[in-house]
């Protein structure tokens, strides 16, 4: 079990990470969530939102992105999971940026 003081640690530098990469990301017209963490096992759950539920380099963001900045930049990270919400349709998803399209199949 983690001290008091580690955990502290811990959620204050990922939050501190997430909100780097935030504003990249909502450039775009997208969104970074936290959705799950283990601050002892090192598991990170993150979704993407907004306009990249619907860019086809939604993968890549996740994977050469999000998942390499974390790990680098918190040692104790040792997998980060990823998500993509693409609950809006074209049109509104094209309308808060960027993103490629990729349709709902």
């Amino acid at each position: 079990m983690l001290e008091e003081k580690e955990l502290e640690e811990r959620e204050s530098g990922l939050k501190r990470v997430l909100d780097l990469m935030r504003p990249a990301i909502k450039d775009d017209g997208g969104d970074l969530e936290l959705v799950d963490v283990d601050y002892e096992l090192g598991f990170v759950k993150v979704r993407l939102s907004g306009a990249c539920g619907s860019c086809a380099l939604s993968g890549s963001t996740l994977e050469a992105g999000v998942e390499r900045i974390l790990k680098g930049r918190l040692a104790w990270v040792t997998e980060v999971v990823g998500e993509v919400d693409d609950s809006l349709s074209f049109e509104e998803s094209h309308s808060l940026g960027t993103g490629s399209y990729v349709p709902n199949v």
